[in-house]
């Protein structure tokens, strides 16, 4: 009796025992299957990069175009950076020609989306490079003292009466968007100029 009472008692703790080890890998065993769904997808995005998209470089500068013209080895349109220098648009055409009046632009410049430069040949420069070239006018003025619209910078057409920064900027405006002055009369196509305006401009400025 006493080994039958004692083979029952072994038996039941034996039972006991094997029935908490099963709970316990049961629990581990859900435990482990909650922890690999994020390892998983973890693994994914590792094996397959091309699967993240990169965000944005906005460091990255701004493209313009400047269409230049004249002695440079491929002129026509060509792409820049916003920042670039008018000596980054005469690389971008394949540097000057042999013929290039290499004195009448300003290397140092920076350029704006739009704009077009001319790069003539030796001697064939109008007569506001002389002016600039020896120091008389800027870029634009004339030896005859007139302002070219066609070649004045922001400063230059400044020197104007009644031309302040505002409306020196949309005449800018106004040739980047239409490419030359034909006539200096075009100058009343601009916002902000009428005829009593031009009236004060006419003798002051050429084409």
């Amino acid at each position: 009796m006493r080994v039958s009472v004692g083979a029952s008692v072994m038996l039941v703790l034996v039972a006991l025992g094997i029935a908490v080890l099963v709970s316990a890998m049961s629990a581990a065993g859900g435990t482990r299957t909650v922890i690999e769904a994020p390892g998983s997808e973890q693994s994914t995005i590792a094996e397959h990069p091309d699967a993240v998209t990169a965000l944005p470089d906005s460091s990255a500068a701004t493209e313009i175009f400047v269409h230049i013209l004249g002695e440079v080895r491929r002129p026509g349109l060509v792409q820049l950076r916003e920042g670039d220098r008018v000596i980054d648009a005469v690389a971008a055409a394949g540097g000057y020609t042999d013929a290039a009046d290499r004195e009448f632009l300003n290397l140092a410049r920076f350029v704006s989306d739009g704009e077009q430069l001319v790069v003539f040949a030796e001697g064939e420069a109008p007569a506001q490079a002389a002016g600039a070239a020896s120091g008389g006018s800027g870029i634009g003025g004339a030896g005859n003292g007139k302002v070219n619209l066609n070649l004045a910078d922001l400063t230059t057409l400044q020197t104007l009466p009644r031309v302040g920064p505002a409306l020196a900027e949309r005449i800018l405006q106004w040739r980047e968007l239409n490419g030359r002055f034909r006539s200096i009369e075009d100058l009343m196509s601009v916002s902000g100029i009428g005829e009593k305006t031009f009236a004060g401009l006419r003798e002051l400025v050429t084409v």
